[in-house]
This record gives C-alpha cells, sequence and structure tokens, in this order.
C-alpha cells in the first residue's frame, strides 16, 4: 500500500487502523478497542488490555528462537572498549537485576529514577523496571543536584539505580557527590540506591542505603514479566517547562509498544535483525525511544554509543561506528552533522571507512537546515530524511516514512503527517490557514498512541500547557507552514516567530539563508527588543574550522544575503562571529536566552545547558554591538 493509502486508512477507521497494529505486539490479554475517549479530551489508547513492556522488548524474541542475535552492543570510544549482549544475555540479565529489585520492595506503581551514562546497563535498568510494572524516570547522567531532587520530589521515587561516574573527552563526571547533593536537598527520600561502580571511579557507598550493582544481585531469584493494564504508566520523562519547574511527560505502556514497534519499518525501513543507531542519550526522548525501546521490541541490534561526534577521536567516530557495526540506518541531530561539517567540511575522512551498510540518515531535533542536508546527501550518497517529533509524542509527528514508500524529498521540510496525526497550521483564533502562510502548528485530537495521555499528578498543568489555547487540538508550540502538496514547515518555536514592524518573521527562514554561506558551519538568529520596530533580527555565526575569510567579510555577505533572499522587510544588519552556541545537551540553541541576555533581562539557567559559560562569550559579543541597549 502507498503511503496515501495507508493515511486514508487511518483517517476512515482510526480504531481499525491501531488495532491492526495491536496485533504485532504480545498482549497477555487483547484489548477490546483502541481509543478509549470517555473522558476527552483526554484520550487513552488500549486502556483495558494487559501488556508487558519487557516481554515484548526481550523475552518474545528468546521464545522465538532469537535468543542468539546481538541486542545491544555498547560502542565506548571514551573507554575504548566495544562489547555485544545477545538477546538471551539481556534477558538473564535484565531478569536478576529486576529479581533484586523486587526483593527490596520494587513492585508495579512505584517509581524508579535512573541516573546513569551510556552504558548497556541504564537500558538494563529501563527494562527491569518495565517487568516488574514499576515506572522509571531517567535523569541525565550528570544532571545537577538541585535538578536531581526536583525530579526526587516530583516523582517520589522508592529507588534510585545511579552510575558512579560518567566520562566526557578528557574527564570523569563523578555522579555520587551529585546524587549525595540531590538526596540532601529533596524532601523526599528514597529508601535506596543501587550504584554500577565503574572502574574509572570507584565512589563510597552510604551503609545501608546505598547497593553494589553486582553484590545486589547476588542468590537473587529471576523476577518474571508482571502484567499491567494498556494505560499503565511506562515511565515519565521530565521536560523544560516554561515556568522553570520541570513537566513531567508520562507515557502508558500498550500505545507505547504499538507505535514504536510500527514505526520501525514504517518510517525507518528497519526490520528484524537490522543494526540501527540512535547517536543520542538514554536521558532524552530519543534515547527512551530509539536506543531503548523501539530497536528492542522490534527485534533489532541497537547501539549504545559511549562518545561524541567529534573530539572521540575525531569527526570520523560516526562513519568508524557504521563501518565496524555494519550500521543500516543511523539517526541523530542536524547539530551532531554541523560539528562533523565543521571539522571537517570536505568529509575527508568518510574515505577512510567502508560506509557501505549505511541506507539512511535519519535527522530531528533541531530544524535541519537545507545546507547540512544537502551536504549529508552529497558525502554520503544515501536519503537523508529530516522528522519532526517531541519529547510529548515520542514518536514522529511528520516524516518521509522510507517503509511504506519513499516520497519526494524537499530539502527544508519533514515532509508529511504520520498515520494518527492530524497536523493544521492555525491563526491566533483557531482558524486555519492557507497553504504557504506561516501560523501555530496544532494537531487535531486525539492524538496517537504513545504520545502523551497527561503530565505526572499535574491534569490542570497538562490542559493549560497543550489544549487550551485551541480547544479540540494539541499545541505544538512549534510555527510553521504547509505547502500545497501537504508537506510541513517548521520553522521555529512559536516563541522564535519576531515581529518586525509589524511583519511576522521566522528565524528560521534566517538561518537558512545564513547557513548558505559557505563559511558559516552552524548559525542562530534571534529576535532583540527595538523601540522603534519592536523586534530586531541578530544572527550570530559559527565558521568551519581552517577557514581563512576575514569575519568581518562574513558578517557583510551574511546580511547581503538575508536582504537579498528574504528582502529589506526583514531588517536583518546586525551580526557577530562567535566559536560556539549556548546549547542543551541533546543540541538544542538556547535562543530564547540568548534574546534575554541582547534585551539585558534576567533568565533562569537551564539545567541542561552543554556549558554554562558559553552563556559568558554571547554577552560579550552582544557588548561589542552595543547590547543590551538601556545597560
Amino acid at each position: 500500500m502507498s503511503y496515501d493509502e495507508i493515511y486514508k486508512a487511518w483517517e476512515s477507521d482510526p480504531d481499525a487502523f491501531w488495532m491492526e497494529q495491536a496485533q504485532a505486539i504480545d498482549w497477555i490479554k487483547s484489548p477490546s478497542k483502541a481509543l478509549f475517549d470517555e473522558n476527552a479530551p483526554l484520550y487513552e489508547w488500549f486502556s483495558d488490555g494487559q501488556v508487558n513492556g519487557c516481554w515484548n522488548a526481550v523475552d518474545r524474541h528468546v521464545e522465538a528462537g532469537n535468543g542468539d542475535r546481538i541486542a545491544i552492543i555498547h560502542d565506548s570510544p571514551v573507554t575504548n572498549s566495544v562489547h555485544k549482549i545477545t538477546y538471551g544475555e539481556l534477558k538473564d540479565r535484565v531478569a536478576s537485576l529486576a529479581g533484586a529489585l523486587r526483593t527490596k520492595g520494587i513492585e508495579k506503581g512505584d517509581r524508579v529514577i535512573i541516573y546513569m551514562p551510556m552504558v548497556p546497563e541504564a537500558l538494563e535498568a529501563m527494562l527491569a523496571c518495565a517487568r516488574l510494572g514499576a515506572i522509571h524516570s531517567v535523569v541525565f547522567g550528570g544532571f545537577a543536584a538541585n535538578e536531581l531532587a526536583v525530579r526526587i520530589d516530583d516523582a517520589t521515587p522508592k529507588c534510585i539505580i545511579a552510575a558512579s561516574c560518567g566520562i566526557e573527552p578528557g574527564r570523569v563526571v563523578q555522579y555520587k557527590p551529585l546524587l549525595d547533593g540531590a538526596f540532601e536537598l529533596a524532601d523526599h527520600k528514597p529508601d535506596f540506591c543501587v550504584m554500577l561502580q565503574r572502574e574509572q571511579e570507584v565512589a563510597a557507598l552510604e551503609n545501608g542505603r546505598d547497593f553494589d550493582w553486582f553484590e545486589f544481585q547476588a542468590g537473587v531469584e529471576p523476577a518474571d514479566c508482571v502484567p499491567v493494564e494498556g494505560n499503565h504508566p511506562a515511565y515519565i520523562l521530565y521536560t523544560s517547562g516554561t515556568t522553570g519547574a520541570p513537566k513531567g511527560v508520562v507515557r502508558h505502556t500498550g500505545g507505547h509498544l504499538v507505535a514504536l514497534n510500527w514505526s520501525m519499518k514504517a518510517i525507518y525501513d528497519s526490520d528484524p535483525g537490522d543494526v540501527f543507531w540512535a547517536a543520542s542519550d538514554v536521558g532524552w526522548v530519543v534515547g527512551h525511544s530509539y536506543i531503548c525501546y523501539a530497536p528492542l521490541i522490534h527485534g533489532n541490534t541497537t547501539i549504545v554509543f559511549e562518545g561524541k561526534p567529534v573530539g572521540t577521536p575525531d569527526a570520523g567516530t560516526f562513519w568508524r561506528v557504521i563501518q565496524d557495526h555494519n550500521v543500516k540506518c543511523l539517526f541523530t541531530a542536524p547539530t551532531a552533522f554541523r560539528a562533523i561539517k565543521r571539522d571537517d567540511p570536505e568529509g575527508a575522512l568518510i574515505a577512510d571507512y567502508d560506509i557501505s551498510s549505511l541506507e539512511s540518515l535519519f535527522l530531528a531535533g533541531e530544524r535541519a537546515d537545507p545546507d547540512t542536508i544537502e551536504w549529508a546527501q552529497a558525502k554520503l550518497g544515501v536519503p537523508v530524511i529530516d522528522h519532526w517529533w517531541q519529547t510529548e509524542t515520542s514518536w514522529a509527528i511528520a516524516a518521509n516514512p522510507l517503509g511504506i514508500e519513499k516520497l519526494p524529498v524537499k530539502i527544508g521540510s519533514p515532509s508529511v503527517s504520520m498515520p494518527g496525526y492530524d497536523v493544521q497550521i492555525l491563526d491566533e483564533g483557531g482558524h486555519e490557514m492557507p497553504a504557504g502562510e506561516l501560523g501555530a502548528i496544532a494537531v487535531k485530537l486525539p492524538l496517537p498512541p504513545a504520545t502523551l495521555p497527561t503530565l505526572w499528578n499535574a491534569e490542570d498543568r497538562f490542559r493549560k500547557s497543550y489544549l487550551n489555547t485551541f480547544p479540540g487540538y494539541y499545541e505544538t508550540g512549534d510555527a510553521g507552514y504547509k505547502d500545497e502538496d501537504g508537506y510541513l514547515y517548521i520553522m521555529a518555536r512559536t516563541d522564535d516567530v519576531i515581529n518586525v514592524a509589524g511583519h511576522r518573521l521566522s528565524t528560521g527562514a534566517m538561518e537558512e539563508v545564513l547557513a548558505s554561506h559557505p563559511d558559516v558551519a552552524e548559525c542562530a538568529v534571534i529576535g532583540a527588543a527595538d523601540t522603534l520596530k519592536g523586534q530586531l533580527p541578530m544572527g550570530f555565526l559559527c565558521l568551519n574550522k581552517g577557514t581563512t575569510s576575514d569575519p568581518e567579510t562574513v558578517v557583510s555577505d551574511c546580511v547581503k544575503l538575508v536582504r537579498d533572499k528574504i528582502g529589506p522587510v526583514a531588517a536583518f544588519k546586525q551580526a557577530v562571529v562567535v566559536e560556539r552556541l549556548p546549547k542543551t545537551r541533546s543540541g538544542k540553541i538556547l535562543r530564547g536566552i540568548m534574546a534575554k541576555i541582547a534585551d539585558g533581562q534576567d533568565y533562569k539557567m537551564p539545567a541542561t545547558i552543554d556549558d554554562p559559560i558559553i552563556l559568558d562569550e554571547i554577552r560579550v559579543s552582544l557588548a561589542t554591538l552595543g547590547y543590551p541597549k538601556h545597560a
């Protein structure tokens, strides 16, 4: 069937469509229907079914005779090691850990916080929770003690599973002092902590509270899978909130299994046994969906990569991993490829490796600028697919579904809506906008399986954050437009659409123009307050390594480019060359904070920032241009 046929099949009978996809999952008790809408606009999927997430990700593959298939490859250039785990071994390891947790009182519905680096044990901890029906909440390893404490108080976990350290290029990050600090700060006190001791940093354990990972499991009876309802929470994942308090996105088990399993073939064209690599972190939603759950549910081999796209040891590390492990599909953030392109603009290092196994590259997490996509296409010779989704959705809202039909690629667009998503462009009054016009991107309710049904213990906040602005729709917080063919274009976060003398302009469109300059490796555009025009755009440019161009010449070239491509209406007159841009650890550029610095406003340092010192560098660069104006 074609994409159009499948999308129309979903439109005409959503319940039948999702019940058919649910047949690919092992149910202990089959659901009576797909959608439960009795409490609209709060929706649930497969609520009266019974299922277990760990069984579907691990045990059923062993039962089917695939126990010798590699489930996880841990590739760690920072420790110079590779470790492979079969599905059979994974089952034994997860059942053992689950048994030990059960002995200490962890049962269905209990919360467990996981605070670990990119090691296989992080996935094992997630799966052990799923095996028991416990609800895990993964916190990015190395998060500050205060941020970890906030999550402890919100989730009220009975247990924390942690590692002694994470390893960054050139340094070891001790986790235990941060964990101890969080215990001190939190009002809620977890009962106990399980610590994976890494040889690079052996932490001192607190007697009676902390238990060694291996000693904890010694002599314990392995645990069987516990049946849970289709609407039982699999996990809570905290995402940044505009008010400063993190939002606990809830993921229900049944819909999570069904949608992620469907996506592996339909979107990524991945078959059981194929090697799938999501180069992300378990602390982010990509790590939950496409490092841990989706590949394992589908019977793939997943890669847990402990390294960086550059510096471990160089900009060729991605090509080495693809070669060594026969990666078929790579999924990463555009910022990773911008970093590779900046260090190796000609892609010379690719020639050192055999990457013939690679059939596709998927990008998500930040807008994929056309220049980066074109570079990747030219250097890799495979389809480069931009697709768009959010922490809240757990899988793609819009994509080019390679496993159904490779649609024409329109560079700059994540292509078309996936079945389950009715995406519309709305004006401020909630009316649909004509093709080509910029507006708020919203999804007609109900959202499909695997998307958030609510926020943890915060239903009012869920309604206010996502449902109240456009009744009957989920508000994505992104702005963009659709073309005449129904292709979606994500131009900016709604907050990043700036108003210049009454004209609503997309910072993303300006960034596309700036990125097209041959010397620009990466860029960001913000709107700075202006007494005359309301806001004025300002560009920040990172140049390719090795470029000999004069920075002032690049700036003047870029100002002219924006004037030529977008027009004088953009009033783009100022840009500055910077060494780097402030980002979250997942690669998102902190444009909102840069704008606050330009306007002289106070801001809260985000917990997810990669390196806070960069904000000081941005402040100095803005000062050279006279910002903030009232300083």
